[in-house]
Order: structure tokens, then C-alpha cells, then sequence
């Protein structure tokens, strides 16, 4: 299978989860729509457009602050759902891939994207999206995924043993991320000619789950979506023994996320 196949089947993985995801994803510090608006300064009531919203996890701060947003998503459920948590809000969510879409109307102050520009081919990413946006207009785009500070929970590195059991090892030579040191795009963003970066910030927060609301956040994760039924139920029998046996039963996971700004060139 080719990586553009693996990334489109990886991604068409998500609409499954639609019910768990707005429970159990998190949300992104309130910091960072702090940061980006100052960054930018877009006025309220600008357009903005949302690649990939999910059920509307990052596009709620946006239209609570006013702004006037299109959102694109390709699964079905999880665009039924993002209707269904957005409303009241000046929002349009749009059943398509953003690679598809055929924009109309006016163009967007700023094109976002909350972990879910990877899933986008990067072949065009850049360019469709520099496509519809002002003179001058933004790109944002930001991210949560898992991060080990130093003293953290233990609990993540005693369970990589259960998924090398289920043929799910990491891919070698891979390191844990560690807080306030992710990688971040910018040579990639300039090297497509279309967008000079203006502001790079990193995030970190914690989270405390017991083991319902952990496998729960698990289910939302393509890798574990893709999983077969007996890898679920070993991984997923694991957690439930191992944080039965705990004090508390809790499990504190870190999260870390960067944001990028970028303003189009030209």
C-alpha cells in the first residue's frame, strides 16, 4: 500500500469514533486562541475556514469569539456531529475533502487546521490553501498529541510492553517527545514558496483519566481504531488490570501541541 492509500485509509478511520470524539479528545489550551488572535489580529466577524473540523472541537472557541467559519470535513458522522455541537454559531460545515472542495464566495482571512493538516496530501496542501485565502491571509494550523516530561507517569512505558505483544511496537529508532521540544513545520512551510511563518509558540498541559475515560481517548486514534478486535481486547484488558491495581485507578497523561502562524506572500 502506498503512503498516500495508508494516509487516506488511516484517516477515513475517524468517522467511526464520532461519538466518543468530543468527549474524549481534549481541549486545546485557551492560551494558544489567545496567542494566534494576537498573532493575527483578525476582526471579528472575519471568514475563516476550518480544514478537517471532527465535531467542532477547535472551531467552538473561534465562533464563540465571533468569527464567521466554513468548516470541511470528510466523514459523514463526524460532520452530522459538528453541525450538532455548532449550532447557534455562525458556522457552515461542508461533507468533503479539503483536496476536492470547490470553494464559492469571497476569500478567507485565515485557513485552520487543528491536528489535521498531516492528514492532507501534501502534494497540495499548501497551495489549495494559499488559494483561498486574502492578500496577506493566514495559515494556522496546531496540534495535541502525547508528550513525556521527565518524572511522568511511568504507566505508558510499562504498557509499551503489551503493545509489542500485539505486533504494535514502535517504529525503531523512535524517540518520546518531550515537552517544549516537538518538531514544527517551518522549513517545510516556506519551502512551498507560498507562506513566510510569523509566530511559532509550544503548549503542554496535563490530564488525569481513569481507565473508561483512557480507552475511551484511545478509541479516537486511527492507529487503535485499525487495531483488530483480539489487539483491543488485550491492550484494552491491560489497562483496566494494571490501573485496577493503582491507588486512585488514574492515569496522568501530558499533552503538548505547537501552534504555527503563517501569512500568505505575494
Amino acid at each position: 500500500m502506498s503512503t498516500d492509500d495508508e494516509r487516506e485509509r488511516l484517516a477515513a478511520t475517524f468517522d467511526h469514533a464520532a461519538g466518543q470524539y468530543q468527549r474524549a479528545r481534549p481541549e486545546y489550551p485557551n492560551a494558544l486562541y489567545d496567542r494566534l488572535l494576537g498573532t493575527t489580529r483578525l476582526p471579528r466577524g472575519a471568514r475563516l475556514l476550518e480544514i478537517g473540523c471532527a465535531t467542532g472541537k477547535a472551531t467552538r472557541p473561534l465562533a464563540a469569539r465571533g468569527f464567521r467559519i466554513t468548516c470541511i470535513e470528510p466523514g459523514a458522522a463526524l460532520a452530522a456531529a459538528a453541525r450538532a455541537n455548532l449550532a447557534g454559531f455562525d458556522v457552515d460545515v461542508v461533507e468533503a475533502r479539503f483536496e476536492d472542495w470547490a470553494p464559492t464566495g469571497a476569500p478567507f482571512a485565515m485557513v485552520f487546521a487543528a491536528t489535521a493538516w498531516h492528514w492532507v496530501d501534501p502534494a497540495v496542501r499548501y497551495r489549495r490553501a494559499a488559494a483561498v485565502l486574502e492578500p496577506r491571509g493566514y495559515l494556522a494550523l496546531w496540534n495535541a498529541g502525547h508528550v513525556f516530561p521527565r518524572g511522568g507517569d511511568p504507566f505508558f512505558e510499562e504498557l509499551q510492553e503489551v503493545y509489542d505483544e500485539i505486533g504494535e511496537s514502535l517504529p525503531p529508532g523512535s524517540a518520546r517527545a518531550r515537552p517544549q521540544e516537538l518538531d514544527d513545520d517551518r522549513d517545510e512551510i516556506e519551502a512551498s514558496g507560498l507562506f513566510e511563518v510569523v509566530d511559532i509558540e509550544q503548549y503542554g498541559w496535563e490530564i488525569v483519566y481513569d481507565a473508561d475515560g483512557y480507552i475511551e481517548l484511545l478509541d479516537t486514534f486511527s492507529g487503535h481504531i485499525a487495531m483488530r478486535d483480539w489487539q483491543r481486547d488485550r491492550l484494552y484488558g491491560e489497562i483496566r488490570r494494571r490501573l485496577a491495581r493503582r491507588p486512585g485507578g488514574r492515569v496522568r497523561r501530558h499533552w503538548g501541541g505547537v501552534l504555527q502562524v503563517a501569512r500568505r506572500t505575494g
